[in-house]
């Protein structure tokens, strides 16, 4: 059984998981939060769900982890789209993030993240254990991978012209954090969250995208103006460097800022604004502690490390996140919404000058790994496992 992200008993996927899916209880009709009640509505039932996004004329892709992306329109989901590249399927990897162009009203670009196998694999019986993961480790995961993240046009329930256009170097066997949250900037830069693959030090290497965040023109290739593109040995493609495994990653609309979210170790988990060049500390530092409960020094130690803006210890297993610019829940309007796995719940956090003021913990009793904005207001949220539904978040009467 793979270790994931944020709490030795707590896992984001494989036994855990599906252990939590035998146990749902059932969903509850109306939440209480501090701003009234809110209705719950269950729209869809999903195979392990990772990521959505709208399309321009209302439609929703989409993506479930075994490898196939769905349309969700008119209270239906489709049958999957055909030309998705092959994903490589167990514990936390397989089909993840999606993102759609910026123009995509013109062009029809869909983009993918998913962890992809190497066509040729190593002849080892098991992966080597590492004392900081813990007991729980699945040794026997010897397939060589790594994330990637691919294009291609939507042509109705067709992807066309697919490209790979880039991967995460080098591939790895086995372990998890993908990464794999995708946003794109105002500027149409292609955001990307690379995960540390449970192998800790390639964060702070920069001559590996892994444990990185990346930033990629849309077609794959580097731009001029990324901060190590002319430095020796260093990947031009990385933005940002020394985290972890970031599930959350998107712009605040009123800064243009980047904003993060990642898991700690055994607690820690962060929330952070993105800069340019800057090193977030990953392994050197953290707010939380190894799984064999090792001490991880605190960034405080070594301010040469940007420090998160917020952190949880215990953990709540980010994963999904949102700026609020609707009108629907007028009381939430400028905040940000985080999902949460092992915390199950949905957090609002409360923002002013750059700065976390407030949060509200909205106890879902699910798995939350994804929360988008819809264009009528809603809030739609993915719940986790081979069970997970499609929410819909509305206000309700009090």
């Amino acid at each position: 059984m793979a270790l994931v992200c944020s709490s030795v008993a707590v896992l984001g996927g494989g036994v855990a998981a599906q252990a939590h899916a035998a146990q749902q209880t059932p969903l509850a009709p109306t939440v209480s939060t501090q701003s009234g009640p809110v209705t719950v509505e269950r729209l869809a039932q999903l195979d392990n769900p990772w990521g959505m996004v709208f399309l321009p004329d209302g439609r929703l892709l989409i993506t479930e982890k075994p490898g196939r992306v769905r349309v969700y329109v008119d209270g239906k989901l489709s049958e999957p789209i055909e030309g998705v590249p092959a994903v490589d399927y167990q514990d936390q990897g397989g089909l993840l993030g999606v993102t759609i162009d910026p123009d995509f009203a013109r062009n029809g670009w869909v983009y993918l993240s998913y962890a992809e196998a190497a066509r040729q694999q190593p002849d080892v019986d098991s992966d080597q254990a590492d004392p900081r993961l813990g007991v729980f480790q699945d040794l026997a995961d010897t397939v060589l991978k790594g994330a990637a993240v691919a294009r291609g046009r939507l042509d109705g329930l067709q992807l066309r012209d697919v490209k790979t256009i880039w991967r995460q170097e080098p591939k790895t066997i086995g372990r998890g954090h993908f990464g794999g949250r995708l946003a794109f900037s105002p500027d149409g830069k292609l955001f990307i969250s690379s995960g540390d693959r449970q192998r800790f030090e390639p964060a702070q290497d920069l001559g590996s995208n892994i444990g990185k965040i990346v930033r990629i023109n849309a077609d794959g290739s580097i731009p001029d103006d990324n901060p190590f593109v002319n430095q020796a040995g260093a990947r031009g493609d990385i933005w940002a460097l020394g985290i972890r495994n970031a599930l959350g990653l998107a712009f605040n609309p009123t800064s243009g800022q980047l904003w993060e979210h990642e898991m700690g170790p055994k607690g820690g988990d962060e929330f952070n604004v993105i800069e340019r060049g800057k090193n977030y500390g990953w392994p050197i530092v953290s707010p939380g502690d190894h799984y064999d409960d090792a001490p991880i020094p605190r960034h405080s130690t070594r301010p040469e490390f940007v420090a998160p803006l917020k952190s949880w210890n215990p953990s709540t297993s980010p994963s999904g996140m949102a700026f609020y610019t609707g009108d629907l829940f007028s009381a939430w309007r400028g905040d940000v919404l985080l999902g949460g796995l092992s915390g199950q719940a949905v957090t609002r956090l409360t923002l002013k000058n750059g700065k976390v003021t407030a949060e509200e913990r909205i106890d879902m009793k699910r798995r939350i790994r994804d929360v988008i904005q819809a264009p009528d207001g809603a809030v739609l949220l993915l719940t986790d496992g081979d069970d997970g539904e499609l929410l819909r978040l509305t206000p309700g009467t009090q």
